[in-house]
């Protein structure tokens, strides 16, 4: 479950990586065609394309092509080079040596240096992401020893590092555009400058985002394709019926609704997936503002849980895509433990807590999320199975940014979010249920404001246990005390089903799927 001892060095890794490809060309009848242009749906429309601020699932499918991570994943969660195109861990797993790629260039024709990833990892995303904080905690220092060579120092082992390198956790960000700036207000999130395959050459809003080829590009012959634009289509309707007329040739987990899946997968030289996603390991759940009453008592929370049909969620609402949640790890991730308590579609059980817990019938405020008709009609199911146990519930609808705001500002009493574990609960599990995390201004963190001294020890403790069984041990009781308190309300493990054009190849090489495999992607003609 914890890191492989042959993948202490990028050189193993990358031989697998090179068998994997080679593999993949031998059953392959064609080879890769340079050119061409990749049309695809983004839904809905990102907020903005800097991912080492913005982390929202949209602007990370686009902003992939654009910043590139040290490492990637692949779909059993092994690293592999990207940036870094080789690493070593010290034996004590207290240094970790990458060697970079040569010659990289970010997309303004700048070099990209060791310098670039130091004050990535020790500047910005330190003062952008949350998640990234709590992985530098336990780094002693970053440094730089000469342009192709970064050194991280550990305060203690620390098994999640070598997990936490990839694009949407810690893109790469350019130190000569950012050092000095405000980073949240630098010009440049308008206009990202990345590594990546793909750079942007336009955004019409509401209509496309179009990315062109990196000219500047250090894998060689990489990408095959000349232009990638995502069309941003408002109705699901109408994104259906762009796949199947040909104007997108790919529609990415979650462009459609799950109702019209089998219908699209029927399609003549269709082809559907739901790999891509072991790395992200998507967890639905509602946040449970655990400020104020009635939700600042568990026994309330306990009642919510009880009183939800999860199973008929996942079959009318999701077609049968995912698995109901057992609690906060989803169970594709390493240190997954399915223990009691577990909550099962109850009513009565329900009507009992709120009767105990001496509910008053005051109305809760559900804020949905503003990713299309299937999370609309969630809300009006949750609400229904609310109702039904005596909690009157009021649905208060946004967009994408109303959603931010109101979530990052605490101003909701019931709202839905699903979030990214990122392959190890350290670097997203953590995150949501521990007391530093509590602040505001951000919608990927601790957003319900649960705050238990025991789950903030023992999620310590986890991170930097060197024995994967005591890991276990650990995170097997951070579940049992978490499925207790209910700090908020697990729904699904979800899965999205890509539904694309089979005459699209390499569409999903990696565990974070189409946001991060566009370099390798190419259309056969």
């Amino acid at each position: 479950m914890l890191l492989d001892r042959a993948l202490r060095s990028g050189v193993v890794a990358l031989g697998l990586t090179l068998a994997a490809t080679a593999s993949h060309a031998a059953s392959s009848d064609s080879t890769p065609v340079k050119g061409g242009r990749l049309d695809l749906v983004v839904q809905p429309e990102p907020p903005g394309l800097m991912i080492g601020i913005i982390t929202n699932g949209p602007s990370l499918m686009v902003g992939g092509s654009i910043y590139e991570g040290l490492l990637r994943y692949t779909t059993d969660l092994k690293p592999e080079p990207s940036l870094a195109k080789s690493w070593e861990i010290s034996k004590d797993g207290l240094t970790y040596t990458f060697h970079l790629q040569p010659d990289v260039k970010f997309s303004d024709g700048k070099p990209m240096t060791a310098e670039d990833v130091v004050f990535t990892m020790d500047k910005f995303l330190t003062t952008t992401k949350p998640k990234w904080r709590e992985v530098m905690r336990h780094v002693a220092s970053v440094t730089a020893p000469d342009d192709n060579t970064v050194v991280f120092k550990m305060k203690e082992p620390y098994g999640p590092f070598i997990r936490s390198l990839s694009y949407n956790v810690a893109p790469i960000v350019p130190e000569h555009i950012y050092k000095g700036t405000d980073f949240l207000k630098n010009p440049a999130n308008d206009r990202p400058v990345g590594t990546g395959p793909f750079m942007l050459k336009e955004w019409k809003k509401g209509s496309y985002i179009e990315l062109d080829r990196n000219p500047y590009y250090w894998k060689k012959g990489h990408p095959y394709l000349d232009q990638v634009v995502y069309h941003v289509i408002p109705d699901a309707a109408s994104r259906a019926t762009a796949f199947q007329t040909g104007t997108v040739k790919v529609l990415p987990g979650g462009s459609v609704e799950n109702f019209d899946i089998p219908r699209l997968a029927k399609g003549k030289g269709v082809c559907l997936s739901e790999k891509g996603w072991e790395y992200n390991a998507p967890l639905s759940f509602m946040w449970l503002n655990n400020r104020e009453k009635p939700l600042s008592n568990p026994k309330v929370r306990q009642a919510i849980m009880y009183a939800l049909n999860r199973k008929l969620m996942l079959k009318v609402l999701w077609n049968g895509y995912g698995k109901v949640a057992s609690g906060p790890i989803t169970s594709t991730i390493p240190f997954f433990d399915k223990v009691d308590p577990q909550y099962s579609y109850n009513p009565k059980k329900a009507k009992e807590l709120l009767k105990e817990a001496g509910y008053d019938g005051k109305p809760l405020r559900l804020l949905p999320l503003p990713y299309g008709e299937t999370w609309q009609r969630w809300a009006e199911v949750v609400k229904q199975n609310l109702k039904a146990v005596g909690m009157p519930v009021e649905i208060e609808s946004t967009d994408v940014a109303g959603w931010n705001q109101k979530t990052s500002q605490w101003d909701y009493d019931i709202a839905f979010t699903y979030l990214y574990e990122n392959g190890d609960p350290a670097i997203g599990v953590a995150r949501n249920y521990i007391s530093s995390q509590i602040q505001k201004g951000n919608p990927f963190n601790n957003v319900e404001g649960y705050s238990n001294p025991k789950v903030d020890k023992l999620f310590s403790d986890a991170a930097v246990a060197a024995d994967p069984k005591d890991r276990q041990k650990l995170y097997t009781e951070v579940q049992k005390t978490l499925q207790a308190d209910v700090p908020v309300a697990w729904l699904l493990e979800l899965s999205f089903p890509t539904l694309y054009d089979c005459n699209i190849h390499n569409l999903i090489e990696t565990a974070n799927g189409v946001g991060n495999s566009l370099g390798d992607t190419w259309i056969a003609k």
